[in-house]
C-alpha cells in the first residue's frame, strides 16, 4: 500500500521543481519531504525524482504522480455523494495556451466557485502533451482527436492578424509584403513551438518554400502587442487583444483580409470528467460567447 503524504510529496517536487518548494506548499519541511521521497523509493525499489535544478520525475515517477491524481480526483467525486468527507477545494492542473490566457479563459474561470487552479501556459499545439503525459487533467489543445480515456469538446477559433505599426509597415515593406521583404523584416515568436508567423507568411507565397523569417522573441501575449505598437517588429496578434488597436489606426494589418483561425478544443481525462463538469461548463459557454464560430 502506497503513503498518500509520499505520494503527495514525490507530486509536489516534480510540479515545483525543488524539496524547498515543495515543502513550502505541503507545508512541512524540506528534510520532511526528503524523508518521504526517500521512503516512497525504497517502497518501490526505483529512482522516483532525478535530483537537479529543476527536480523532475523519472518514468516510474510520473505514473506514481498519476495514481495520485486519481486517488484524489475520486475522493473528490466521492465527496458530492458523501457529505462526511471534506478532502478541501479541489486543484485542476490545466495546460492552457497563452493567447487564450490572455483574452477569454480568466473570466470563465473566474465563473466557477469552490476550485482551484495550477495553470500550465504552453503553445496551443503541444498543450495535449501534457494531457498524454498525464501530468494535467485538462488541456486547451489545437488537437481535435481526443487521447485515450479522454473526451473533447470544439470550442471555436480563435482569430488572429498579422499586425504592425503604420511606421514598421513604411520602413520594411515600401514595395508591399513580398517574400523578399518578409525575409527581412523582423517578427515575433512565442516559443520553439510557435509555428504561427510561419504560416502565415507560408500563405501568402504559396508553392515558395517554407519561409525563413528574422525573429524577436517574446514568451508573452502582452508583449506581442506592445512590440508591434513600438515598431519593433510584426507579429500574429489574436483579434480579442488588438481589435482597438486596429480600429484607433495605431496597428494594421501586413495585409487586409488575411485573417489566420486557429481551432481550439477543451480535452479533459475521463476520470476527471464528474468533478470537472461546472469548469467544462463555464470553458465552453465562455468560448462559445467569445471564439470564433467553426465554419
Amino acid at each position: 500500500m502506497l503513503d498518500p503524504a509520499q505520494l503527495a510529496a514525490l507530486a509536489a517536487v516534480h510540479r515545483r521543481g525543488s524539496f524547498d518548494l515543495a515543502a513550502a506548499e505541503l507545508h512541512v519541511t524540506p528534510s520532511a519531504i526528503s524523508q518521504r521521497i526517500k521512503a516512497l523509493e525504497e517502497t518501490t525499489g526505483t529512482l522516483l525524482i532525478r535530483r537537479g535544478q529543476p527536480c523532475a520525475a523519472t518514468d516510474t515517477g510520473l505514473r506514481l504522480i498519476r495514481h495520485h491524481d486519481e486517488i484524489v480526483l475520486l475522493e473528490h467525486s466521492l465527496a458530492a455523494d458523501l457529505p462526511g468527507l471534506s478532502p478541501g477545494p479541489a486543484t485542476f492542473r490545466i495546460a492552457v495556451n497563452a493567447d487564450s490566457l490572455a483574452t477569454w479563459v480568466i473570466p470563465a474561470l473566474a465563473a466557477t466557485s469552490g476550485f482551484l487552479f495550477d495553470l500550465v501556459i504552453d503553445d496551443q499545439d503541444v498543450s495535449q502533451d501534457w494531457l498524454r503525459r498525464g501530468e494535467v487533467v485538462a488541456a486547451i489543445t489545437s488537437h481535435p482527436g481526443p487521447l485515450q480515456g479522454c473526451d473533447t469538446v470544439p470550442l471555436g477559433n480563435l482569430r488572429y492578424h498579422a499586425t504592425a505599426s503604420p511606421a514598421f509597415i513604411a520602413r520594411w515593406f515600401p514595395d508591399g509584403v513580398t517574400p523578399q521583404a518578409l525575409g527581412r523584416a523582423p517578427t515575433l515568436t512565442f516559443s520553439d513551438q510557435d509555428q504561427l508567423q510561419t504560416r502565415w507568411a507560408a500563405r501568402q507565397a504559396p508553392g515558395r518554400a517554407r519561409p525563413l523569417l528574422p525573429t524577436h522573441r517574446m514568451a508573452s501575449s502582452q508583449a506581442f502587442v506592445d512590440v508591434c505598437l513600438a515598431g519593433l517588429g510584426w507579429g500574429m496578434n489574436p483579434e480579442l487583444l488588438v481589435a482597438a488597436h486596429l480600429a484607433a489606426g495605431a496597428l494594421v494589418e501586413l495585409i487586409p483580409d488575411t485573417a489566420l483561425d486557429v481551432a481550439l478544443y477543451w480535452q479533459f481525462t475521463r476520470l476527471a470528467g464528474p468533478v470537472l463538469a461546472p469548469v467544462t461548463a463555464a470553458i465552453t459557454q465562455k468560448a462559445g460567447r467569445t471564439l470564433v464560430p467553426p465554419t
